[in-house]
């Protein structure tokens, strides 16, 4: 099976890498960092392509801060959906079979108690400009699967594991707390601690989107969760246990979101009906890679 990944030279997208070698499929990487196309150049997108055919594509690349999206919501937009658009309508001139969307739980918006845990049926309700460029482009996905090419969307929840960006909150603590650890320091500045997210290995994760291009139904979307709440400071506390570290917290409220979801569980109930997919790695293995990673990206930046 020939893939091609969008988005390869990312966090997300060098596991996939990985885990789509080591299943025995012929990958084709691409990402803007690599020297691939731009989201924003149809012309190379569909030069890409038709000169490497892949059979299925997984669409990874775009831009995935929640923060940078406050800061810029244009940009923010024009990668997220007119990116999406132009590579279907590339997928589309070069006959692509399949194609993978990954979105994002932030679509759903605020959630209510009693809707937890989140299933595929709730209707979107973005609240933010990261999570209206990805509804855009779910938007985008529906209008072009057919018959043809068929697509199916991932709404990813919270994932988390080894070398993963520093903008995100599990690998953002890990870095601050060991450095404050090995400079002394008695306390760390910390955003929102009472945020209930649902954390699931990157390296499930991945699994999941191998599983949904191969088993899924076009036109369908999955959410990739654990289907477990914890407390932002239930990460944070597991983080210390782990480094050994008598470091306090401090919660800024400057340091919050805009506008924050306070809980968002989801469930994979469908996932698991049509593929056999569950989560496999445990929480405290996936802290004590992320840990053992970050330990070691600061001992090569030394």
């Amino acid at each position: 099976m020939k893939v091609l990944i969008t988005g390869s030279g990312g966090f997300v997208g060098r596991h996939l890498t990985e885990h789509l070698f080591a299943s025995g499929d012929e990958v084709i990487c691409s990402d803007i960092s690599l020297g691939g196309p731009d989201l924003l150049d149809p012309d190379g997108l569909i030069t890409l392509i038709s000169d490497t055919k892949p059979d299925l594509v997984y669409h990874l690349a775009g831009q995935a801060d929640v923060k940078e999206s406050w800061e810029n919501p244009l940009r923010t937009f024009r990668i997220n959906a007119e990116g999406t658009l132009n590579l279907l309508l590339a997928c589309q001139k070069s006959d692509v079979k399949k194609v993978l969307c990954v979105s994002s739980a932030e679509v759903y918006g605020q959630i209510q108690e009693s809707e937890i845990p989140i299933s595929e049926v709730r209707p979107i309700n973005p609240t933010n400009p990261y999570a209206t460029s990805k509804s855009a482009a779910e938007l985008i996905c529906q209008q072009f699967n057919s018959q043809g090419l068929e697509i199916m969307r991932a709404r990813a929840f919270n994932h988390f594991g080894p070398g993963q960006r520093e903008n995100f909150v599990a690998a953002a603590l890990a870095k601050r707390m060991i450095l404050a650890e090995q400079n002394g320091e008695p306390e760390i500045i910390v955003g929102n601690l009472e945020a209930i997210r649902d954390f699931t290995d990157v390296r499930d994760v991945v699994r999941a989107y191998r599983l949904i291009l191969l088993k899924g139904e076009g036109g369908n979307v999955y959410n990739v969760c654990s289907g477990i709440g914890r407390r932002v400071q239930d990460l944070a506390t597991t983080l210390l246990s782990f480094i050994n570290s008598e470091l306090k917290l401090k919660s800024e409220p400057e340091l919050y979101r805009p506008a924050d979801t306070p809980s968002i569980i989801g469930d994979y109930s469908k996932l698991h009906e049509q593929t056999g997919w569950k989560p496999n790695i445990e929480f405290e293995h996936t802290i004590k890679d992320i840990i053992t990673s970050t330990r070691d990206i600061l001992a090569e930046g030394k």
